[in-house]
Parts: structure tokens; sequence; C-alpha cells
């Protein structure tokens, strides 16, 4: 059954964040795609060690994810 990877800086959600994520992604998921869904989709989240990711020119580190989480 579906399988939603989502990847994270390290460093950049807690736990506790981590944990409401996944379950929220699931809860959307199983609410878009209907019917058993949501009791058969499994998701997890891999942390990307800083410095690992480029989006467009700008290489992605853990400041910079906990920057665009605050809004900065």
């Amino acid at each position: 059954m579906p399988l939603i990877d989502i990847h994270v800086l390290e460093g950049v959600f807690t736990d506790e964040d981590k944990e409401r994520i996944l379950l929220k992604v699931i809860d959307a998921f199983g609410e878009a795609a209907g019917g058993r869904m949501k009791e058969n989709t499994s998701a997890r989240i891999h942390e990307v060690k800083s410095g690992s990711w480029a989006r467009n020119d700008t290489v992605m580190h853990t400041e910079l994810g906990l920057a665009i989480r605050r809004g900065d």
C-alpha cells in the first residue's frame, strides 16, 4: 500500500514535530484517497545531513532550514 517518504534537513524538526508531520500527512492522504487508504498508508521521515542538499543555487544547511522555519 502507499508509502510516503518525506525528506527534511537534520536538526530542523524535533521528534514531536516529526511525529505530528507524519500523522497529519497520513491523515491528509487518507482523506484525499478515500476508502480504507488511511489505515493502509505508511510514512517515514528521512533526515538529510546538513550541506547534502541543494535547492536552485543554494546548498541547504540546518541553520538555513531553521531560519526558513522561523520565517526569517
